[in-house]
């Protein structure tokens, strides 16, 4: 049994190695995310229905957890982590709509779930600095006391790596195990699991959301 989960095209690009379904299919997503987000919010209306209603039920309770987490000045970071969440969401579940061998999660390749946590660490940093101060910033890593140090330093580097293989594997394994109920029982039971796994799917670009959430939340510890 050839199972194509986990198998990348893989082409030279200006000198690197470069998984080009994995670019495609992120791009593809990018432009899903959009077309997605007008078509929600075109033409809104007082009284929410279809995907305008979906979408801001989504919204709205992400806006909570923002809010709860960061205070009130979340608004710096809202669009960056709405926008991650949907990218994550219909990342997770392209590789698991019933294509075998045709569509691929990007998330299924550890260079895009690597790339999503630097992002997330980028942002926690930069913020950090913006809203508590240089000083600040650096005195944390002493904290509560200087033996602490290498502690978290470690921690620092430990945050990225656990969210993107988090993802990755959830992803990964997710689609290895569809592709082999398609091939050996190709009826109840890959459906049942196809639902089961989209809902994991949004579970997944839901946590790595709230995690990220949580890591920024030092950089407005002063603004609840």
């Amino acid at each position: 049994m050839e199972l194509h989960a986990g198998h990348h095209t893989v082409i030279q690009l200006l000198g690197l190695n470069v998984n080009i379904d994995t670019l495609i299919m992120t791009w593809m997503v990018a432009a899903l995310v959009i077309v997605v987000t007008l078509f929600a919010t075109r033409g809104r209306a007082m009284v929410p229905s279809g995907a305008q209603n979906a979408m801001e039920m989504v919204v709205e309770a992400l806006l909570d957890q923002f809010k709860e987490s960061l205070g009130p000045k979340y608004g710096q970071v809202v669009s960056v982590l709405l926008t991650m969440f949907l990218f994550i969401l219909f990342a997770n579940e392209f590789g698991l709509l019933p294509n075998p061998g045709v569509l691929s999660s990007p998330t299924n390749d550890l260079n895009t779930t690597v790339a999503l946590a630097l992002v997330s660490s980028f942002l926690v940093h930069v913020l950090y600095i913006r809203n508590q101060g240089p000083k600040k910033y650096f005195k944390h890593f002493f904290e509560p006391f200087t033996l602490f140090f290498p502690i978290n330093i470690l921690e620092e580097f430990t945050k990225p790596l656990t969210l993107s293989f988090r993802l990755f594997g959830n992803i990964l394994a997710g689609e290895i195990l569809m592709e082999v109920l398609y091939q050996l029982v190709p009826a109840i039971v890959p459906f049942v699991w196809l639902v089961f796994s989209l809902v994991i799917g949004l579970i997944r670009a839901f946590i790595f959301t709230i995690l990220t959430t949580s890591y920024l939340a030092p950089s407005f510890s002063g603004s609840h």
